[in-house]
């Protein structure tokens, strides 16, 4: 296990004003998680999920890197919303362009042998699904609406959806995003993060930072701070029994600043 320097007080302040507050996704982002996942998959207990997560990373390196042109936003519209702190690429605000739709359904071809034949059955609508279905599916894994969400198709249907968000925001300069109203959200897309990671490496070592869920972008937030309420009381971290503590539940028992409702926040930590 590698164990990441402690930052003292007054070092958190230092470092987040001389180091990159955001990173935008690397070209080889997927390859890079297909690496770790077909490593990870090596003698667990979920090896054949992992090795599915793994193949499906796979091709999305693949169509991350024959992606054709599509629109970005202009740089008139960059600068209004760096002005006015909103994410450029919100879902709800960026036409999605329907190449995923042949996108998602190609996926199918790319895992089909990490699939056993009764999970093959299942992803049979997706294939035959229309461009209205996909995009209702698309709506509910965005919006986070579980009920609509056909559960066996979110994971393809979301692959093809972060391919294309990585792609465009690759097309994009940090200094073209601003820091978002919502600290807790993306600052290109607006979207969630899936999990905080503290780097081990490079300049930034150390250095906690949260992993967008769509677009892949990691924007910095200090550690021993909840990322959703900004609570530096109170906070605990959770692991399972007998591992090795280099992943970790974040448990905020705060009140949320902008619900007004005890926060409950939960995320992983690594």
């Amino acid at each position: 296990m590698i164990t990441p320097p402690i930052l003292q007080p007054g070092q958190l302040e230092i470092a987040a004003g001389a180091l990159p507050e955001l990173l935008l996704p690397p070209a080889h982002l997927f390859a890079d998680r297909a690496r770790r996942l077909h490593q990870l998959a090596e003698g667990h207990s979920l090896s054949d999920y992992l090795l599915f997560l793994g193949r499906l990373a796979e091709w999305q390196q693949t169509e991350l890197d024959r992606h054709p042109e599509i629109s970005v936003p202009d740089p008139h519209l960059l600068d209004q919303c760096r002005e006015h702190a909103n994410p450029p690429l919100v879902p709800a605000g960026w036409p999605r362009q329907p190449r995923w739709h042949e996108a998602a359904r190609r996926a199918i071809d790319a895992v089909t042998q990490e699939i056993p034949l009764k999970g093959r059955q299942a992803l049979s609508l997706l294939l035959k699904a229309d461009s209205g279905w996909l995009e209702t599916q698309a709506d509910a894994l965005l919006q986070g609406n579980m009920a609509q969400l056909d559960l066996a198709a979110a994971p393809l249907i979301s692959a093809a959806l972060q391919v294309q968000w990585t792609y465009l925001v690759r097309q994009l300069q940090p200094n073209q995003i601003g820091r978002p109203e919502r600290p807790d959200l993306c600052p290109v897309c607006g979207s969630p993060p899936v999990a905080s990671i503290i780097h081990t490496a490079g300049s930034t070592r150390g250095l906690r930072y949260l992993h967008c869920a769509l677009c892949g972008s990691e924007w910095h937030v200090v550690r021993v701070k909840c990322s959703r309420c900004a609570n530096t009381k109170g906070i605990e971290y959770f692991g399972l029994e007998g591992a090795n503590g280099e992943v970790r539940a974040e448990a905020c028992p705060s009140e949320d600043f902008f619900t007004g409702k005890r926060c409950q926040h939960r995320s992983s930590r690594r």
